[in-house]
């Protein structure tokens, strides 16, 4: 469970953007992993700027008042509610369906969290680094979604010299890996078809108004791989199918996140006769 974010930035809930901004400064300087060796620093350190993100901007700050965490976790959105679990094959598909979505009419984005460490140099306009000399050179390197997902072998001009670096299955967007002479900036490019959420990732399928209410067996495609996944007839708009880890690997070794499948109906908007009699005859 999430720390609640004015528990975390050490305000009520009626703190002024002024003492916000000064708990942020604060608690930022204390657990910036550059200064702080503790072994939790970095994990506070994302804590308190995702705080600082939500609770500086008066749009979030009302719907987190509102909603909590929820607010900005994709599960909550629509298809979250009722679940229930099917076994198909070796996997176990967990089913979750429910009414509308409390968020949809919001005009900005309520999911993700930007780049601590950006956060932190557009606030303070400088960074830290460990040795205590001079600041490492930051260099840049943009891969695919499914890069990130599965690790990958990159040639990277650093000091106008060709390397080869490795990086990690898992690596997110925005995250840095410090190196002994540089820092690794990972530019995670947006996919298609996937879309990420920690280490769940999310995937939209269309199904038509048959196979929604009849039932079918449809192909999904995975990280890994093209999985034959039954829909259950019946199945409402916004169904969330669960498959349990098959996510993307935590880069710290902490097993793997979950993936999720977002059953959405498709309405015919171009109907014949005989189509429109049918429907008719079903509303009857």
């Amino acid at each position: 469970m999430k720390k609640d974010f004015y528990e975390v930035l050490g305000i009520s809930k009626d703190a002024s953007k002024d003492k916000i901004k000064s708990a942020y400064r604060k608690m930022a300087l204390k657990y910036h992993p550059d200064r702080n060796k503790e072994s939790d620093a970095e994990e506070k350190f994302k804590e308190i700027n995702e705080a600082y993100e939500v609770l500086s901007n008066d749009q979030k700050k009302s719907a987190y008042d509102q909603f909590g965490h929820a607010a900005f976790d994709p599960r909550s959105g629509p298809g979250a509610g009722h679940t229930y679990t099917q076994q198909n094959g070796p996997f176990n598909f967990t089913y979750s369906q429910s009414g509308g979505n409390p968020f949809g009419n919001a005009d900005f984005d309520f999911g993700g969290f930007s780049n601590p460490f950006d956060i932190f140099e557009q606030f303070f306009g400088t960074s830290f680094n460990r040795q205590g000399g001079k600041r490492l050179e930051t260099y840049k390197v943009s891969i695919s979604f499914l890069e990130a997902a599965h690790g990958v072998e990159k040639e990277v001009s650093i000091d106008g010299k060709k390397r080869k670096i490795k990086i990690p299955a898992g690596v997110n967007d925005g995250q840095r890996i410090k190196f002994n002479d540089f820092i690794l900036y990972i530019d995670v490019l947006p996919d298609k078809t996937f879309q990420r959420d920690g280490n769940d990732v999310f995937v939209s399928v269309n199904l038509k108004i048959s196979q929604a209410a009849l039932g079918d067996v449809i192909q999904v495609q995975t990280l890994d791989e093209k999985l034959k996944v039954k829909v259950k007839s019946g199945t409402q708009p916004n169904t969330l199918i669960r498959l349990r880890g098959k996510g993307i690997k935590d880069i710290h070794g902490f097993g793997k996140g979950d993936f999720y499948i977002r059953l959405l109906v498709e309405i015919p908007t171009r109907l014949n006769r005989r189509q429109k009699e049918l429907i008719r005859e079903l509303a009857l």
